[in-house]
């Protein structure tokens, strides 16, 4: 078995070669030896790839061997595998993907009670090491069933209960569903909606024929910022294949950055919420705290990735989190992560409003920014202690390292972070003019790759 489908933050890998049938139907028989499952019930879905359905049967194999039963609910976002876990108060879930991934990728998503997610450190990891030390029990006597199920009614009203749709002006959204799991979710939400969308890609495939399912690559939402435009839609999203991400185009193509997007939904939040905890990674734009405080919430910064930032709304009781990278995590929604819900709540704001998106932007987004830039380094840590030395000593900087290396110099700030994949560093740079951006990132770059 190749050990390094076991990732941070989940499993995943290229299909057969890394993760197959057998090694899914021992992650099925650990995922429930781990949790103590024998006896309760797990709910299982998956999205659209082409090897979602094998590697699905042969978990779900592996998870009846073990002795529980399983609640196959199909083809699903891995949302609304969340929701599905949390909401029927069942022991625990998983879900087959490979997100963003290309097509020749599969993974898994594992979930406990809750809709609380396994980490590496929780739950993966020790999954990984039952199966390679041969500990693995032995499959149950009394196997465990299977039974079908559908939740996608149930999980529309639950994402529609996040809004009021009541006096909303009319709104045109354009929807790339890149082939993924959109494309099912959606329809069924857009029926109770005073809103007309206009489907891209919404046809169920995991060639992906269109473009990668992976949003964050500008090259790979074009055409949703050409239709938006050409459809005169008052804004456009895109979906990543599972649909637990999003990222918005404004009415005029132009594509709000992750921390942006979150900082709109920060604000729609605290209107229904006055003084709620709202949680954001250290990447996030100045523009998402400076909001949070203006609105009268307790902006929270926090290191990046699901399994720090879940426990962290939990611990605060959240209302909200936000990355950069568009995963946004909504309290009520058993503190997961949703770019369906997301995408409802900025097309509230809007059609509460009779100006464009754009224009809502204004006072919430003074800042330039750069955009996260890689860099290929040998020696990761090495560079990063020439970058802080180099900058330690220019007119003494606010210095932190709870993700990386940030410096704030007030008027502008970086933040460099190691890959945790690849030898890469992931450069952020936030200032108040674009003169001083582009000559702070030119500098920093220089740093970085000399």
């Amino acid at each position: 078995m190749d050990e390094s489908i076991f990732k941070a933050y989940d499993i995943r890998g290229r299909y057969p070669d890394a993760l197959n049938e057998d090694v899914a139907r021992d992650i099925g028989r650990a995922y429930v030896s781990f949790l103590g499952l024998s006896g309760s019930r797990v709910v299982v879905g998956r999205d659209m790839r082409l090897s979602g359905e094998p590697l699905e049967d042969a978990f779900v194999q592996g998870v009846t061997e073990a002795g529980a039963d399983v609640l196959d609910i199909g083809l699903v976002s891995t949302d609304a595998l969340y929701f599905a876990v949390g909401h029927l108060e069942e022991p625990g879930g998983a879900m087959i993907t490979a997100s963003h991934n290309p097509k020749d990728y599969n993974g898994l998503k594992l979930c406990r009670e809750d809709a609380i997610a396994l980490s590496g450190d929780e739950g993966i990891n020790q999954i990984r090491d039952l199966i390679t030390s041969g500990k693995l029990p032995e499959p149950n006597e009394d196997a465990g069933s299977v039974e079908e199920g559908d939740i996608t009614e149930d999980y529309a009203e639950h994402c529609l209960s996040f809004i009021n749709t009541e006096g909303l002006r009319p709104l045109k959204i354009v929807v790339d569903a890149g082939n993924g799991m959109a494309g099912k979710m959606l329809p069924p939400i857009f029926e109770k909606l005073p809103f007309e969308y206009v489907p891209m890609y919404f046809e169920l495939d995991g060639s992906f024929p269109n473009h990668p399912p992976n949003p964050i690559e500008p090259e790979n939402i074009e055409d949703l910022q050409e239709r938006v435009v050409a459809e005169g839609a008052d804004f456009g999203v895109a979906f990543d294949g599972d649909a637990d991400r999003c990222f918005v185009v404004t009415e005029k193509g132009v594509t709000i950055s992750g921390d942006i997007l979150a900082t709109l939904v920060a604000k729609n939040v605290l209107e229904k919420e006055p003084g709620a905890a709202i949680i954001y990674s250290a990447v996030c734009s100045k523009a998402l705290p400076e909001l949070v405080r203006r609105e009268g919430g307790r902006p929270i910064r926090t290191k990046a990735g699901h399994s720090i930032i879940k426990p962290e709304m939990r611990k605060h009781d959240a209302a909200f989190g936000g990355e950069h990278s568009g995963h946004f995590y909504f309290r009520d929604n058993y503190f997961a992560d949703s770019g369906i819900i997301a995408m409802l709540t900025v097309a509230e704001l809007v059609g509460r409003q009779e100006e464009p998106l754009s224009e809502l932007l204004v006072p919430i987004d003074p800042y330039f920014r750069s955009g996260e830039i890689n860099s290929e380094v040998e020696d990761q840590d090495e560079v990063m202690k020439k970058v802080e030395e180099h900058y330690a000593e220019r007119d003494d900087p606010e210095i932190d390292h709870l993700d990386g290396l940030t410096v704030d110099y007030g008027d502008w700030w970086f933040n460099l972070r190691p890959s945790n994949t690849e030898p890469l560093l992931r450069l952020n740079v936030e200032a108040s003019d674009r003169e001083t951006m582009e000559k702070e990132r030119g500098e920093l770059l220089d740093l970085i790759r000399s």
